[in-house]
């Protein structure tokens, strides 16, 4: 599914230069669960945000799905995006004047989906996480578990091919952390591609596969079990 070669991503001022990927390697296969993982500023967040479409690389190859899209345009980049990654953030993200509902359902209003399958799909997203129950409260009124369950249902509700978590425990008690790290494995066992940047020994674990970064670029790989995928 990704394939990245010789990545580099440098911010330029007048006065410094650095370099947060450093002829970075990276390949992903379709259905992997895989873990990022290595001390701050060593360029997590950097891949994170290229593997999501949101930057561009500096230089060098970036292939999904057999697509090379380093040098797309934002506008190339925001239609492949659309349709095929969703997010989910430590900070949940969800709009506060909209409720649960509206916040998972907004993703297909930006994909122009139909009034009549956008409900379909939205319900469908929150059962799937148990919100269902919540759908007209307001993020304001949820625990930051729930919040980050809703997050979730977004992140999953135009069936993407990749999810890309960062964080997505870390402003969540064990209990919360541990329920969102197994909806996450239910997902991936179902065919969803999960890459989770994270700080968590105990959340890396649920992955097929750590990669340690350091200083931009791959260090080590772990592999922890055997890729299983599940059609249901």
């Amino acid at each position: 599914m990704i394939k990245i070669k010789n990545l580099e991503k440098i911010y330029r001022t007048e006065e410094v230069e650095t370099v947060a990927l450093n002829k970075m390697e990276l390949e992903v296969k379709e259905h992997e669960f895989v873990a990022i993982m290595g001390p701050s500023g060593c360029g997590k967040s950097t891949l994170l945000n290229i593997l999501g479409m949101l930057d561009d690389p500096t230089s060098g190859s970036f292939v999904f799905n057999g697509v090379e899209v380093a040098k797309f345009n934002e506008n190339k980049r925001s239609d492949l995006r659309k349709a095929n990654i969703g997010f989910v953030f430590q900070s949940f993200n969800l709009i506060d004047e909209l409720t649960v509902y509206e916040n998972v359902e907004l993703p297909l209003v930006y994909n122009n989906i139909k009034a009549a399958d956008r409900k379909r799909m939205v319900e469908e997203a929150l059962e799937s996480v148990q919100m269902m129950h919540r759908r007209n409260h307001f993020p304001s009124q949820l625990s930051g578990g729930q919040q980050q369950r809703v997050a979730v249902a977004r992140a999953v509700v135009n069936n993407p091919k990749l999810i890309l978590a960062d964080e997505p425990t870390g402003n969540l008690d064990s209990k919360n952390g541990l329920e969102v790290m197994q909806l996450l494995t239910s997902l991936n066992e179902k065919g969803t591609t999960i890459i989770m940047v994270t700080h968590s020994e105990h959340d890396s674990r649920y992955a097929h596969r750590i990669v340690h970064m350091l200083d931009g670029k791959t260090v080590t790989e772990n592999f922890l079990k055997e890729m299983v995928y599940a059609a249901k």
